[in-house]
């Protein structure tokens, strides 16, 4: 991500509000046209602003290709109807002569590095996420010193159902961790993970489990992944998890704190740090999982661009060594799961397919699932947690 001088920040920001008064987007809230999602899954967006020259809506994967010109009619509303969407939760903006501006009558969510417009296109086949007449966990805030940054983290904790209950019961932990662009509050607010637990223990068939979720970065702004040194960006997050989190979460939460009963999962970014921190902690994670992470081919770390994700995948030599004696590792980790979504870029679908190809001939034992028809996007990972969670401390 290229950085820019404070005067340079100061200018787009300026600009932005300028546009926001110019071009009437001064209204309300209250007084603003959330978007409409029709029963085919088109959704109509409109958007005030009688002095633009032009407005347009774009977002995530799942919403089409955009972004999409909007029109303006005589009173200055400006409209688009796009194609069918895919079911579960998208980003989006509107490009207002060329500067993105949220949706005054949109909730934000962190994504993209920053708060940014989202909406939850319904799914017939949600009801695993959905808020149901069971018991409910509780997520809680848990904020901590951190010993390898020098500087206060947050970290969101879901807490099973009946834990404020039941005070002599102790509890498994995953560890559980964004993808790049967002931070701790993605996996509750677009993940909806907490409901995704709560209908799965209700019904007994995940294991009652408190989940630990960690903002991904140890530097206090949020770094563009494609820009990062990996290996020293993980490492440094590697000794966040170990040295920092672990302990503060056994000290904090009746755990049991042992690797048997510790898993550690990540989405994209999340899912390819939880494989390199596995990797030197065999000791410490029984369960280790992947969802949607692009698999490296080999035991190179550098910057991204340097990274290729798309060759065969060494057994023998990719993530420390860790594959390279397969009964060993079938031994030691109780799982091994992998998922993707099918409508995923080739380069997520070639890498990930080709690792698991190349583990499974290796004798390696794993769990891969693919989500049918979803992107690199929320309902992807929604659908992996319920598939992964019931799996866990068993």
């Amino acid at each position: 991500m290229k950085h820019l001088s404070i005067g340079a920040t100061f200018l787009l920001i300026a600009q932005a509000l300028l546009a926001t008064l110019t071009y009437g987007a001064e209204q309300s809230p209250a007084a603003a046209q959330p978007p409409v999602i029709h029963p085919d899954r088109k959704i109509t967006f409109t958007f005030r602003a009688p002095e633009a020259r032009s407005v347009a809506v774009a977002g995530g994967d799942g919403l089409g290709v955009g972004p999409l010109p909007m029109t303006k009619n005589a009173d200055g509303l400006w409209s688009v109807t796009t194609p069918p969407a895919v079911p579960g939760f998208h980003y989006y903006w509107f490009v207002l002569d060329g500067i993105q501006v949220n949706d005054p009558a949109s909730e934000t969510f962190f994504g993209y590095g920053k708060p940014t417009s989202g909406l939850d296109v319904p799914d017939p086949a949600g009801d695993f996420y959905s808020i149901k007449d069971v018991p409910h966990g509780e997520v809680r805030e848990r904020t901590y010193f951190s010993k390898t940054t020098g500087a206060w983290r947050r970290a969101l904790v879901y807490t099973p159902p009946d834990y404020d209950k039941n005070t002599k019961t102790r509890y498994p932990v995953l560890f559980l961790q964004h993808g790049a662009g967002e931070n701790e509050t993605g996996w509750t607010r677009q993940g909806r993970a907490q409901f995704i637990l709560d209908n799965l223990i209700a019904v007994g068939k995940a294991k009652p489990m408190i989940v630990a979720m960690d903002r991904g970065y140890t530097t206090p702004n949020t770094p563009d992944i494609r820009q990062q040194n990996m290996q020293g960006a993980f490492s440094a997050f590697e000794k966040v998890i170990v040295d920092d989190l672990i302990p503060t979460i056994d000290a904090s939460y009746r755990t049991i704190p042992d690797r048997d009963h510790r898993a550690m999962a990540g989405l994209s970014m999340g899912g390819m740090q939880t494989l390199f921190i596995a990797s030197h902690h065999l000791d410490k994670f029984a369960y280790i999982a992947s969802l949607s992470g692009p698999m490296i081919r080999n035991d190179r770390m550098g910057e991204r661009a340097q990274i290729d994700f798309t060759g065969p995948f060494d057994t023998k030599i990719a993530y420390n060594r860790m594959f390279a004696d397969s009964a060993a590792f079938n031994q030691r980790v109780r799982l091994l799961w992998i998922g993707v979504g099918s409508a995923e870029p080739d380069m997520f679908l070639t890498s990930i397919g080709g690792a698991v190809e190349a583990l499974e001939s290796a004798g390696v034992k794993l769990v891969y699932f693919k989500s049918d028809g979803t992107a690199h996007e929320w309902q992807t990972w929604r659908r992996s947690l319920n598939d992964l969670a019931p799996r866990l401390f068993r």
